[in-house]
């Protein structure tokens, strides 16, 4: 199995190295991917201490509990996460890869 492109059910939204995405610390603007180098938690669905969110390096840290973003270094609430792309929602929206999960979803001609 590859990391590129998979689901995160816990938070709705795609993950993976093929994923472009903004960091999800507030007020951060900086581009990444969800992929595993950025998850809270250092595994999807951030593992048993993350919250499974994505951040730039200026928003995660090493720690003994692991590679986690700042609040849940402080046990705080999880930050809202950030909405898709708009380069990401066209590229689904218009790939020929992507055209039976356009189907199978009911997303064709809209």
């Amino acid at each position: 199995m590859g990391w590129s492109i998979g689901f995160d059910s816990n938070w709705n939204r795609d993950i993976g190295y093929g994923v472009p995405a903004t960091c999800d610390a507030w007020g951060c603007k900086k581009k990444i991917d969800r992929g595993l180098a950025h998850v809270c938690g250092g595994e999807p669905y951030g593992g048993e201490r993350g919250c499974g969110l994505y951040f730039c390096s200026e928003h995660l840290w090493e720690t003994l509990r692991g590679t986690l973003c700042n609040r849940c270094v402080r046990y705080q609430k999880p930050y809202k996460p950030k909405p898709d792309l708009k380069e990401w929602i066209d590229f689904k929206m218009t790939d020929p890869s992507w055209e039976e999960w356009r189907k199978s979803a009911g997303k064709e001609g809209r």
